[in-house]
């Protein structure tokens, strides 16, 4: 897993093979079509690429949203170019289904099922490389989670570049005796409730990772799962807790607790008490 490929070259990649496809499928730009590489689109398909505005509605529209750039990803733009509370302002919109794919392979997958899916959808994608988890034959169920790694203890749920430092994490957590499963939750919504109780009644604790503000996004939709389902066991959201700031996305993943090291001393520091 030391490749690093950006989950946004997997979608624009994805993007012109599901547009041979799905005739369809017409590309709306925010004005950023060269930055995001929509221009790709728009030269095999200029009559199904438009340039708007950035405001958007969507009343249970077939409409595909694509959000680049998102968390601390684009953090060397400025505290102003992130986007940390998307999860949480889609979540809010009835129909809206929400993904956050961890690497190569789930972007691709994602992207393929939401063209073939009818409805509103939310593709949330992150600037920076990623080490790639799954394989071509990985497949994308909209609604369902993957175990990425098996564990006995505790369980942490994690979206995005999250899923890789939380298996970083976890292999350290093993060294010291925790055993930790590692959950990857693209699916946001639809999420995997039947998942999430399954693996909670039978686990210690239980811990959210996500490039995104603590209110709001996966631990708060793990958070009404749990409270739906009636179960008891303590859950940790490791998020966003402050406005963004500027600099490199590792160095804030860091000073936020949000890298391998971060979520090793929290897991490990929770499952001592």
């Amino acid at each position: 897993m030391s490749e690093k490929i950006s989950v946004k070259a997997a979608f624009f990649e994805t993007l012109l093979e599901v547009g041979v496809k799905h005739r369809n499928i017409v590309v709306i730009n925010a004005d950023v079509f060269g930055s995001i590489k929509t221009d790709r689109f728009l030269h095999t398909f200029s009559d199904r690429h438009f340039d708007f505005g950035v405001s958007l509605d969507c009343p249970n529209l077939n409409l595909k949203i694509v959000g680049v750039n998102s968390g601390l990803s684009s953090s060397e733009d400025g505290a102003c170019a992130q986007a940390i509370s998307d999860i949480a302002l889609m979540r809010a919109i009835p129909n809206m289904k929400v993904y956050c794919p961890a690497d190569y392979w789930e972007a691709k997958r994602a992207a393929i099922g939401m063209a073939d899916d009818f409805g509103p959808v939310y593709l949330r994608l992150h600037r920076s490389g990623v080490p790639i988890i799954y394989d071509e034959n990985y497949r994308f169920v909209s609604g369902k989670g993957t175990v990425v790694r098996e564990g006995s203890e505790v369980a942490i749920f994690a979206i995005g570049p999250m899923v890789y430092e939380a298996i970083l994490a976890a292999e350290l957590l093993a060294k010291e005796g925790v055993s930790a499963e590692v959950l990857d939750m693209c699916s946001i919504k639809p999420i995997d409730s039947e998942l999430i109780l399954k693996v909670a009644r039978g686990k210690k604790k239980l811990f959210t990772v996500e490039d995104h503000y603590v209110d709001g996004g996966l631990g708060s939709a793990i958070s009404e799962v749990l409270a739906g389902g009636g179960c008891g066991v303590p859950l940790k959201r490791i998020a966003v807790e402050k406005f963004g700031e500027s600099g490199k996305p590792e160095h804030l993943y860091g000073k936020m607790g949000l890298n391998a090291e971060g979520i090793y001393n929290l897991v490990f520091k929770s499952s001592m008490g």
